[in-house]
């Protein structure tokens, strides 16, 4: 089997890499900014770049995570986000088609406005933000290029990280060792997800398209815990053992661009293939948050 990543030194993309390695398959990452062992540099945005690189590799699947994925960054940056989450994904998916190769497109929960909970894969999107909507188009360009390949959705994620701020979920670290008064987001549901768990999801869709070229389309993951960030401190204080006396829950719509309030996703199709994987969130954010205890 042999397997591109694109995204390949994020937070995802490594954890794909590692989970795909373990199979003994061919994987192949690539990065831009941050290109270390294992990875070739590759700017997706660079038409002939890409195209060469596919044809050289000829994989049999692209998992396609390599995103500017920060709604806040994406509100100051759109035009450029496009570049890379819409035009770059709509080349990719058409390449892919062109020499047989199977693309997984990692998209979001922020494709909802997070006003009907639980959503399927057919309910009607309606991105709150631009960093929703160029994902959303993003999985359109995808399907629109080659109706075969997959999308995969996935809520706000965490992991083993390079350093704290990597994750908006381990990014929360910092306020609980800060010790100064601080306001957590009490207010947006969310369903955090191990990095580990999709790529695990990542693996088994692979085998199963394997095995039944006929799969395609959108599929969606969720946690199995619904948590506000504020949630996700007390959490973090509980495995830790550190306080956070002085961590006040604010029950406002988190500042920035806006977020859904509940974007909880319906996971059944993947589960119908008997595809599941979850971590705990107690148990997850303790074994990617105790080496940076300090």
């Amino acid at each position: 089997m042999r397997v591109l990543v694109t995204g390949g030194s994020g937070l995802l993309g490594r954890a794909v890499m590692k989970v795909f390695q373990e199979k003994n398959w061919n994987v192949l990452g690539t990065a831009f900014s941050r290109v270390s062992q294992g990875l070739v540099k590759c700017d997706l945005t660079d038409s002939s770049s890409v195209e060469a690189l596919i044809e050289k590799e000829k994989p049999d699947f692209i998992i396609h995570a390599a995103a500017e994925r920060a709604p806040d960054a994406v509100e100051n940056r759109y035009e450029e986000t496009r570049k890379l989450n819409v035009a770059a994904s709509s080349h990719l998916a058409a390449v892919a088609k062109r020499i047989g190769s199977k693309l997984i497109y990692i998209s979001t929960d922020y494709v909802f406005d997070g006003t009907s909970p639980p959503y399927r894969e057919t309910d009607t999107c309606n991105p709150l933000n631009k960093y929703g909507q160029t994902k959303l188009d993003g999985e359109k360009a995808v399907l629109k290029e080659d109706p075969s390949a997959c999308i995969l959705r996935v809520p706000i994620l965490y992991g083993p990280v390079e350093k704290v701020d990597e994750s908006a979920v381990t990014c929360l670290l910092p306020l609980l060792q800060s010790k100064a008064p601080k306001k957590a987001s009490h207010y947006e549901k969310r369903y955090p997800v191990h990095v580990r768990d999709v790529a695990l999801i990542l693996r088994d869709l692979v085998i199963a398209i394997t095995k039944d070229k006929e799969i395609n389309g959108i599929f969606q993951w969720s946690g199995k815990e619904q948590l506000t960030k504020y949630d996700m401190i007390v959490a973090m204080s509980r495995v830790l053992s550190l306080s956070h006396d002085h961590i006040t829950p604010d029950p406002n719509p988190a500042p920035g661009a806006p977020r859904p309030y509940d974007a909880r996703m319906d996971s059944s199709r993947l589960e119908a293939l008997g595809i599941s994987h979850h971590t705990a969130f107690d148990v997850g954010i303790k074994e990617c948050l105790s080496p940076w205890l300090v």
